[in-house]
């Protein structure tokens, strides 16, 4: 069965794709609440100094005082800003996508099962999907999970999603001649 190749591939793939869920939860997420913590603690003092009139211990507070307290509080938003990146590139990007194309291989593998037109078509539309796959969700798994600078111009190319788009146009066209399953009886 030609399909086959992809429903493999899309259940491996779905297995490392969805592993960056426990990942997110055991390695982004710690940095996220150690930065949040950082954060509330400096905007709490200088929300407290700013709802006393920045006096501190009856003494009205120096410019300079209150201008390290207020460089301190942004610096410590500023990085629970940065330690939230992480997180959201991963959920939006490798995660989201790949978890999608994986079983987007599997339900074309079904499909590729189910089509009466020649091998050689069903060959190419079954490496569209494994290669557009790979280089669209694999290049973002690269870049944004191992910071691979090499994948870089591969996802910029967008030959990823492309090849994509055209074994679906192709697996729609495909289906609407060839599909000898049960939904052609009757």
């Amino acid at each position: 069965m030609i399909g086959k190749k992809n429903i493999v591939f899309g259940f491996l793939y779905l297995v490392v794709t969805a592993a960056l869920g426990p990942y997110m939860v055991t390695v982004v997420i710690p940095d996220m609440e150690t930065a949040g913590t950082a954060r509330q603690e400096q905007m709490s003092a200088l929300q407290l100094m700013a709802a006393n009139g920045f006096e501190q211990d009856l003494e009205s507070m120096t410019a300079d005082q209150i201008a390290r307290a207020n460089s301190g509080a942004l610096l410590a938003l500023n990085a629970a800003l940065n330690a939230e990146a992480p997180l959201d590139a991963i959920k939006g990007g490798p995660h989201a996508h790949g978890n999608l194309e994986a079983l987007l291989n599997i339900a074309a593998g079904i499909v590729l099962g189910l089509l009466a037109v020649a091998p050689l078509l069903k060959q190419f539309i079954s490496w569209l999907f494994l290669l557009g796959a790979l280089l669209h969700s694999g290049s973002l798994y690269m870049v944004i999970v191992f910071q691979a600078a090499w994948a870089l111009p591969i996802l910029s190319s967008g030959i990823g999603p492309i090849l994509l788009l055209g074994a679906l146009l192709l697996m729609g066209l495909t289906v609407a001649v060839g599909y000898r399953g049960p939904l052609t009886e009757g």
